[in-house]
């Protein structure tokens, strides 16, 4: 009734500018006249207003997950009114993409590649023998993904693709870290998924892009096995003690390593260091769970007293025997000191394997390793000389100076490719491990290397190398020996 009214009153006050028609009209043809156009207005309203509801229905339909058409994703988002994908949901097909992140994108993808190539001057390449002294490698392809569920909840992941040209099983795929984080404040913070054991600074970045040489420090790749990663959960934070100090922890309880085979073989050796005991390399567990219902602890505590000084300690506890009580330590202090254009870094690291030079008892159902009773000493089992034991304590260290600079001429020569943003890097870095502590003599487990670099960044995020390295204790993986060596590398790595 009220539309009715509200209607003919818009009618009437339309008369006097229709004066042609209003002309000779009696009251009762105007009378006529209005209610014959408020009768089509209420009909033009009641269409309109049905094709609303039947295009709110259609609406209500398409919120329902895998029902009507999809989101344009990054346009749309989802609204308090759309329900959340359960397994009341209906529909088919479509099913696959009643994602939340289809409505809401949330996640960041990126990531990080690199290639290299390598000239050695003695046959140290793996695969074709003796005679195989260089070749082309990308060495790593590893996508990110990071995304904001809520303001306090964040997940990261890193997928690590290694050797790709090779066949599939060939490669090595992994999952560097995937981890949900729960923000509670600065200070305390919780993580849980599979971590980064917090050993060391390079453990946690070990990016292609951020080094500023091609290989790994020794120490990165022997003592503390980058990249070390288990399954577990913990803390991590940051304190301010003082006006310019800052104090970083992680802490974290995690699955543990793996260092021997299901006959009771030490993993542990002087070719390879500690990196057979890390939990993606376990062989006891398919599904890479616990092989021994232990768990292990790890922690790093990181103060920096003032902006470009940094130090740090760190450790890491957990058994690597299936059968018997064989506990693998590490601990390491970093430390990183920036003044200006020049960079002092470094590491060392400290692992001891204790029982890993006496035989240990096989797993129920398997024969012993090589036939050693339980507590004999394995001589000669992982050394190149047959008369030590096999390793125990192993340790080493890097120290690494880098200088940069941005030659005037190049900026004039070219503002685009050597103006803000573009850098060189002067590097040296001396390298030493010891993967057998026990083991004097020659044929040892000694490692040493000197490596001189310069590399150039068009941005900070991508980056051109080129690096000698003399290497007077080096090792060749063909013959499985110690040789003195050199090597020319040159490589190329960026973010995407």
């Amino acid at each position: 009734m009220k539309i009715r009214s509200i209607l003919g009153a818009l009618v009437i006050a339309a008369l006097p500018f229709t004066s042609v028609w209003a002309e000779n009209m009696t009251l009762e043809d105007i009378k006529k006249l209005v209610d014959e156009a408020v009768a089509k207005k209420l009909q033009e309203h009641e269409r309109r207003e049905g094709a609303m509801e039947r295009k709110e229905v259609s609406a209500g339909q398409g919120n329902e997950p895998g029902v009507g058409p999809l989101p344009e994703v990054g346009r749309e988002r989802r609204t308090e009114s759309q329900p959340a994908l359960s397994f009341g949901s209906s529909g088919s097909g479509r099913l696959v993409y009643a994602k939340p992140f289809v409505s809401s994108p949330k996640a960041i993808v990126g990531g990080y590649a690199d290639i290299q190539y390598r000239s050695h001057r003695k046959g140290a390449l793996e695969g074709y023998g003796n005679g195989v002294t260089n070749g082309f490698d990308q060495q790593r392809f590893v996508p990110f993904i990071y995304a904001d569920i809520t303001e306090h909840v964040k997940f990261a992941s890193e997928l690590e693709i290694e050797h790709g040209i090779r066949g599939a099983g060939e490669n090595e795929i992994s999952l560097e870290f995937a981890h949900i984080d729960y923000l509670v404040n600065e200070p305390v913070n919780i993580r849980a998924g599979i971590v980064l054991i917090p050993i060391g600074k390079f453990n946690l970045l070990h990016d292609s892009p951020l080094n500023d040489l091609t290989d790994r420090p020794l120490v990165s790749q022997f003592v503390i096995p980058s990249t070390m990663s288990e399954t577990g959960a913990g803390f991590y934070g940051t304190f301010y003690p003082g006006r310019t100090s800052k104090l970083d922890y992680e802490l974290y309880v995690t699955t543990g390593p793996c260092g021997y085979n299901k006959d009771g073989e030490p993993r542990l050796n002087e070719v390879t260091g500690t990196k057979d005991s890390r939990q993606r390399k376990c062989a006891n567990s398919a599904d890479g769970l616990d092989i021994n219902n232990g768990k292990a602890v790890s922690g790093r505590i990181a103060f920096s007293p003032m902006l470009g000084v940094e130090v740090a300690g760190s450790s890491y506890y957990g058994n690597q025997s299936p059968t018997s009580y064989n506990p693998l330590s590490i601990s390491a202090i970093d430390w990183t000191l920036q003044k200006g254009p020049f960079e002092l870094i470094g590491e060392a690291a400290w692992a001891y394997a204790r029982g890993n030079s006496r035989a240990i008892p096989a797993v129920p159902g398997q024969p012993p390793f090589n036939g050693f009773a339980p507590g004999a000493l394995l001589t000669g089992i992982n050394t190149f000389n047959p008369l030590a034991t096999a390793p125990q304590r192993i340790q080493g260290f890097y120290l690494q100076g880098n200088y940069h600079f941005m030659p005037a001429f190049l900026t004039k020569f070219s503002p685009k490719r050597f103006g803000e943003g573009s850098t060189f890097t002067a590097v040296v870095r001396y390298d030493r491990v010891n993967l057998n502590m026990d083991n004097r003599g020659e044929n040892s487990g000694e490692l040493e290397q000197i490596s001189f670099g310069l590399n150039y960044r068009p941005v900070e995020d991508a980056v051109f190398k080129i690096s000698y390295q003399y290497m007077p204790k080096a090792f060749n993986p063909n013959t499985e020996q110690r040789i003195h060596d050199g090597a020319l590398v040159v490589s190329a790595a960026t973010y995407f």
